[in-house]
């Protein structure tokens, strides 16, 4: 495609000079347009829409300073080259501080000096309009960001509001409090916890830790808080004896179907766990969950056993179902992972033991683990940290 012809308007009221410039610059490859008189200027722009002004410093009416002058009010991007055989220093002067591109003196004795003086002033045009399209295209796509960060932050703001909605309350019954703290690492949280008295009688709960984090995660534990509120209220999960002995291993296996079914693209580690109110027995299931929960006792701090695969990788899953009979009085407390990156330990097992030092140095209520912890102290954390904890007292 042949690139098209740049425009230069030449204003000079030397019909001779005119004119022979002109003809040598349309030999060149130009177009070119002609004015014998400054006050021409604005309707010769508006007519020709020149990419160049040349135009002499002394001209009958108004000089060239006086046409830089008005094309600077009018349009100031466009480049003007002055020609002229009369003036001072003080006019060159003058002229650049207008925003002259080039200041030539008459006679121009060799005519490719003003060509690379016209070439030079509109390359650097052409940068300046290409600048300025960048800038123009860079505000546009900062404008959009900015756009999509509001719809982001207000959609991040109801996903909260859900969210939190969904968590539970604190629970107190039967000798039994129940409570939780979560901290986001983002706006949105991909640890999830849950529980509820069921039947009067039996003490369900869960911690889950959904792989990832944002907006994806938490979309998850919405789901799971639907799907596991649907299998108590349907199936009569953790409402009776048989399921208070197999129900953790259904509900895992429950859960791993239906994400290898819907392709959701995350996978869970959980820790499941049910006591029978009457009696203090505790059954248990393990999926691929660390650190393990914590028993504290008057005379001992330790973690439970149990081994479990992660849910949502693996299809045709058991997990075992663990039993434990509590004491009379004890608390028993739940972590996520992201609790163990706040430890300054450089390896698991080192950090597992500083936890477990610090829920022994606890009283063993949420708020103390939360203090020893420094948990609520941390502000961002690098990772979501859920704490769960069960308190039996007297």
């Amino acid at each position: 495609m042949t690139e098209k012809r740049k425009k230069l308007l030449i204003i000079d009221d030397d019909t001779l000079v005119r004119r022979s410039i002109a003809v040598y610059l349309i030999d060149s490859g130009f177009e070119v347009f002609e004015a014998s008189e400054a006050n021409q200027l604005v309707d010769a722009i508006k007519e020709y829409e020149p990419d160049l002004v040349i135009t002499d410093l002394r001209m009958p009416g108004a000089d060239g300073l006086h046409v830089l002058k008005q094309i600077r009010q009018y349009q100031p991007e466009l480049p003007v080259i002055i020609i002229s055989g009369a003036g001072s220093v003080s006019d060159v002067v003058q002229a650049l501080r207008l925003g002259a591109s080039d200041y030539l003196v008459k006679p121009v004795l060799d005519i490719e000096v003003l060509v690379h003086s016209i070439n030079k002033a509109l390359e650097l045009r052409g940068l300046l309009l290409e600048n300025q399209r960048y800038r123009e295209q860079l505000e546009a796509a900062n404008h959009e960001l900015r756009e999509s960060l509001r719809v982001l932050e207000r959609d991040q703001l109801a996903g909260k509001q859900v969210q939190k909605r969904l968590m539970p309350n604190r629970l107190t019954t039967d000798h039994y409090e129940v409570s939780h703290y979560i901290a986001p690492s983002l706006f949105l949280s991909g640890d999830f916890v849950d529980y509820a008295h069921i039947k009067k009688r039996y003490l369900a709960f869960y911690l889950a830790d959904v792989s990832g984090h944002g907006s994806s995660s938490a979309f998850v534990t919405i789901w799971l808080k639907h799907l596991v509120s649907r299998m108590v209220r349907e199936e009569g999960l953790f409402g009776d004896e048989e399921s208070f002995a197999t129900g953790s291993n259904h509900l895992l296996q429950t859960i791993n179907r239906e994400i290898k079914e819907t392709r959701l693209n995350h996978h869970l580690t959980f820790f499941v766990g049910v006591i029978d109110t009457h009696t203090q027995l505790m059954n248990y299931s393990v999926a691929g969950h660390l650190p393990m929960p914590v028993l504290k006792t008057e005379n001992s701090c330790h973690y439970l056993d149990g081994i479990g695969k992660p849910v949502g990788i693996f299809k045709d899953v058991t997990w075992n179902v663990y039993q434990l009979q509590l004491p009379e009085q004890f608390t028993l407390s739940c972590f996520s992972d992201g609790v163990l990156e706040i430890l300054p330990s450089d390896t698991i097992q080192e950090k597992e033991s500083q936890l477990l030092q610090k829920v022994a140095e606890s009283t063993g209520s949420l708020d103390s683990i939360c203090n020893t912890l420094h948990v609520k102290d941390d502000g961002e954390t690098p990772d979501d940290i859920a704490i769960l904890t069960i308190v039996r007292g007297k």
